[in-house]
């Protein structure tokens, strides 16, 4: 994109934040969720952002997702939820890692 050139060389920083994972990255590694936006931004180019909203919203989702990981927290939760229950109806015992055989 010439006009993200033009800004780097002028240090003026306008509207990198749009692209967070497509700009630079240290040790030139894609950014952790690098394909989710590509996607989202491929399927939403062209489009109008209206169509954009309903056409892609799948794309989207995913990408929020990965970046925010809010259903992974959800889930995360709920399985320390469950693991509590457990311990409290004596179902689970977590194992016990200050003895030797329970070391990783």
């Amino acid at each position: 994109m010439p006009f993200l050139e033009l800004q780097k060389k002028l240090g003026i920083d306008l509207d990198r934040w749009l692209l967070l994972q497509s700009g630079e990255q240290p040790y030139r590694q894609a950014g952790r969720c690098h394909s989710f936006e590509k996607e989202w931004i491929e399927c939403a180019s062209g489009i109008g952002q209206v169509r954009a909203k309903k056409e892609c919203k799948l794309e989207y989702e995913d990408f929020y997702e990965c970046i925010h990981r809010t259903k992974m927290f959800q889930r995360l939760e709920t399985i320390r939820k469950q693991k509590e229950k457990l311990e409290k109806e004596g179902k689970y015992k977590a194992p016990d890692f200050s003895q030797e055989e329970n070391r990783p």
